[in-house]
């Protein structure tokens, strides 16, 4: 797998570049210098072709407007995302892979050690799919930082199009994470999200409530 490091300032004239026959992955970062270490590690233990895209968020535009903005100039089969404090395991990227040839899978999430296999905090999608769900965005935009993983999800697992696959390894590694608070903003907006169904997408209410 194949890496490349640039600046979200500089997305529009890096387009060209942001193209891969296998699937492509973004890595919205503030620190350079844990981005690359993650994604070297990633690169080399993925075992098969792809793209890894880290992007500096020197304007702190957020997570959630990086990935939308890769995925709208780049172009790839598959499309996933992951942060700057992930650990990959080996062969994470195959397995990812096989895993997505099953019937009807779009959406996997990756074991990140935290969620059980219940949502993807770090994921991989068709694209083909992906651009069905919000018009062209990955993620639903009203989000900065947080929840937008989960709605995005949500919608996947309402149309049996989530898959899971434990062997298949994006650890989290944060030693604060469990002692950190999400963006109150993003925690409103979903749940304001989740009383309409998400614009109607998800419909079971066992799901709406999973995250609630």
């Amino acid at each position: 797998m194949q890496s490349l490091l640039i600046d979200a300032r500089e997305l529009a004239q890096e387009a060209p570049r942001l193209v891969s026959a296998g699937p492509l992955m973004v890595m919205p970062c503030t620190d350079v210098q844990a981005a690359q270490r993650a994604m070297d590690l990633a690169c080399s233990r993925a075992q098969t072709d792809g793209l890894m895209v880290a992007v500096l968020d020197a304007d702190r535009l957020g997570f959630v407007a990086v990935a939308n903005q890769v995925f709208r100039a780049s172009q790839s089969p598959w499309f996933g995302y992951l942060a700057q404090d992930a650990f990959a395991g080996r062969d994470w990227m195959a397995l990812a892979l096989r895993a997505l040839q099953k019937p009807s899978a779009a959406l996997l999430g990756f074991n990140d050690g935290k969620w059980h296999g219940q949502l993807a905090s770090f994921g991989l999608a068709s694209r083909a799919w992906a651009q069905t769900v919000y018009g062209g965005d990955l993620f639903f935009p009203g989000y900065r930082s947080h929840f937008a993983d989960v709605e995005l999800t949500l919608v996947a697992r309402q149309q049996g199009a989530y898959v899971y696959e434990p062997d298949s390894v994006l650890m989290e590694v944060d030693w604060g994470k469990d002692r950190a608070t999400v963006r109150a903003e993003d925690r409103s907006l979903f749940k304001a999200r989740a009383r309409q169904g998400f614009g109607q997408r998800v419909t079971d209410a066992a799901l709406l409530g999973l995250f609630a």
